[in-house]
């Protein structure tokens, strides 16, 4: 059995390691799939959230995360009042907004 064993070395002998590039190109090439498939356009998602965040004023009406749909009536540094209808005003987190709506639509949902 230990004649095996030789000629397996000997077929071995000629092969050569790969270089320290080939064996980090897999590794470099997930990270940019990760890069422009899942991290790039989370962080634009997250600039556009918080330009929406600052430009909102008195008046926009908006859908918070939780699906209720209210027009502002203040705007604090970290809190914003809605209207949900004509006797019921809620503070909500300014990031709690999830977009803004066109105006008319609180009408048009009742």
């Amino acid at each position: 059995m230990d004649f095996f064993i030789a000629s397996a070395m000997a077929q071995d002998a000629g092969a050569q390691e790969p270089s320290m590039l080939a064996s980090f190109i897999p590794l470099i090439l997930i990270i940019v799939i990760f890069w422009f498939l899942l991290i790039r356009p989370q962080m634009k998602r997250n600039k556009q959230h918080r330009e929406l965040v600052s430009a909102l004023s008195v008046g926009d009406e908006v859908v918070t995360a939780g699906g209720m749909l209210g027009r502002v009536t203040e705007v604090g540094e970290s809190f914003v009042s809605l209207q949900l209808t004509d006797d019921v005003t809620i503070k909500v987190q300014k990031h709690s907004v999830a977009q803004v709506v066109p105006k008319g639509t609180m009408e048009s949902a009742n």
